[in-house]
């Protein structure tokens, strides 16, 4: 796997740097801090100045940029493979994405600072533009990672299996991982009476559909060595979700993300960025087909 750790000195990026040490030994792990240098915002000053001053402060950031990419990579594990560090200019998800896309990079690992989702509406956040557009595998790391030996894997449809089943079978964990595969299933009343509406016998057959679904996705997990416990549970992904996940307190939490952006996000909700918000363990999501 090649492996793009994003670090900006956050302890939250310092913890996703120690999470390596629960992966497996990866092609090529690139350390990349992006420098972010803000232009002078003095109306009266002459374009002159406001160059001379730019380019001290780049210099300055640029220093502190490789004395933290110098400290990152003296704490990573030696098994985990080559390293690289890579300071680039630029805004930070812009510089992720665009190197993620430039390396062909199988997963990115960086830390989460967890702002609410008014706060990430009205300003903005890094992880979340990054686990929304990027083209690989994200994972999110808020807490320390003591171990990495049980994942749950949240699939709501066939695109959702086959990528988690993609990544998973690169066998990215250093030791064995066992899987719970987890779907949910949720019968919402109809907002009107309708002669259609839905019987037991039809809940029993899209229950019994359901199990079939996820007992295939663990039996193709199954061919990659894993253990693991297929899991339907009746409820919206969000709440299922979550309430599976403080139950079983799991190592990690693999799911899609449809890739809902901007305002649709805020007032629609998504499943994606509700877990994440209210997650104990790190989150990797896999990019949604076509969002």
């Amino acid at each position: 796997m090649r492996i793009v750790l994003a670090v900006d000195g956050s302890d939250q990026s310092y913890e996703a740097a120690r999470t390596l040490a629960h992966l497996s030994k990866a092609e090529e792990v690139i350390v990349l801090h992006a420098v972010d240098v803000p232009k002078p915002a003095y109306p009266k000053i002459t374009p002159e100045v406001a160059a001379d001053i730019y380019m001290t402060v780049e210099r300055e950031m640029r220093a502190e940029g490789d004395r933290l990419l110098d400290q990152v990579a003296s704490l990573l594990p030696l098994h985990i493979g080559p390293i690289k560090k890579r300071l680039e200019v630029g805004k930070p998800s812009d510089v992720i994405l665009s190197v993620t896309q430039e390396r062909q990079t199988d997963l990115v690992l960086l830390g989460t600072r967890g702002v609410g989702p008014m706060k990430e509406l009205l300003l903005g956040s890094v992880s979340h533009r990054i686990l929304s557009y990027s083209h690989c595998p994200v994972m999110a790391v808020r807490k320390p990672v003591r171990s990495l030996r049980h994942v749950l894997l949240a699939v709501q449809g066939l695109e959702d299996a086959e990528a988690g089943i993609a990544f998973l079978a690169k066998k990215p964990f250093r030791e064995a991982v066992n899987v719970t595969v987890l779907t949910a299933v949720s019968f919402a009343p109809a907002p009107w009476p309708a002669p259609g509406a839905v019987t037991e016998s039809m809940k029993k057959d899209v229950l019994d559909g359901a199990r079939y679904f996820v007992e295939a996705v663990a039996e193709r997990l199954g061919t990659h060595s894993y253990q693991v416990k297929p899991v339907v549970v009746s409820g919206t992904p969000a709440s299922v979700l979550t309430q599976e996940a403080a139950k079983i307190s799991p190592d990690l939490i693999m799911m899609g993300s449809r890739g809902r952006h901007g305002v649709t996000r805020f007032v629609l909700g998504s499943v994606s960025h509700a877990v994440l918000h209210h997650a104990a363990c790190p989150v990797l999501m896999f990019p949604w087909p076509g969002a």
